[in-house]
């Protein structure tokens, strides 16, 4: 007969305790998780506005100064691309 060790509600208790440090591990890494998962979209999507607004923005003045050399609209408005 094998010598099995007897499990007590309280040796069992004990291994199924939630540790403090456990936690802490869990929230770190939710947080890391919840910062790519929510910043990376968030960070693309801003830089897209900024980008088509910036975009917008260079068109207008070039519209705007219709009929001036290249190099003339690219010094004043800035390049669109």
């Amino acid at each position: 007969m094998q010598n099995t060790p007897l499990v007590t509600p309280e040796s069992r208790h004990e291994r199924e305790r939630i540790r403090r440090r456990d936690l802490l591990n869990s929230l770190l890494i939710g947080t890391a998780i919840g910062t790519l998962l929510l910043g990376l979209p968030l960070g693309w999507f801003a830089h897209r506005v900024y980008a088509q607004q910036r975009t917008a923005q260079i068109l207008l003045c070039r519209q705007q100064n219709f009929g001036l050399q290249e190099a003339d609209l690219q010094a004043r408005c800035g390049q669109p691309y």
